[in-house]
């Protein structure tokens, strides 16, 4: 049984190009609570951080369409939706992953799926704080020498 004081969490880098959203969130999310070493512990945080970066070029599964600025754009992208309620009647708005893109919140796709898949409690929230997320293909963490994330780890 791991105790908090004496895990060591690891950096690793991950490029989500060409990556379905999915299948790349349960990766990460698995790295996130540690569940990917032997001495994983569902009380304690004993997972290692996840920089991922070129955000902006995931992919859902589904028929691929031609598009102008997306190069794997898909039909499910059309079709998958992001709700947020504010509370006040008719306060439901649902944005497409294809606008999420357009936006410049890709990120917000990725942090989503993963976010999902935490458990929903104080230590899930915790986990995400372990994930950065950068749209293009550099990020502000070499301080910390990320490794690649081993291909077992990869979907």
């Amino acid at each position: 049984m791991a105790k908090a004081s004496t895990v060591d969490h690891q950096w690793f880098v991950v490029d989500a190009d060409n990556q379905i959203v999915g299948r790349l969130a349960t990766k990460i999310a698995t790295v996130l609570m540690g569940k990917h070493k032997p001495t994983y512990t569902p009380h304690v945080d004993t997972g290692d951080y996840v920089v991922v970066v070129n955000c902006d070029r995931v992919r859902f599964s589904g028929k691929e369409l031609a598009h102008d600025s997306h190069p794997y754009f898909s039909t499910k992208m059309l079709n998958k939706g992001y709700a947020s309620y504010s509370g006040f009647p008719s306060g439901l708005k649902v944005v497409t992953a294809e606008k999420k893109l357009e936006r410049g919140q890709s990120t917000q796709v990725l942090s989503e799926a993963v976010r999902r898949m935490l458990p929903k409690n104080k230590l899930g929230r915790q986990m995400l704080k372990k994930l950065k997320l950068f749209a293009g293909p550099t990020h502000e963490h070499q301080s910390q020498q990320p490794q690649d994330m081993p291909a077992h780890l990869l979907p």
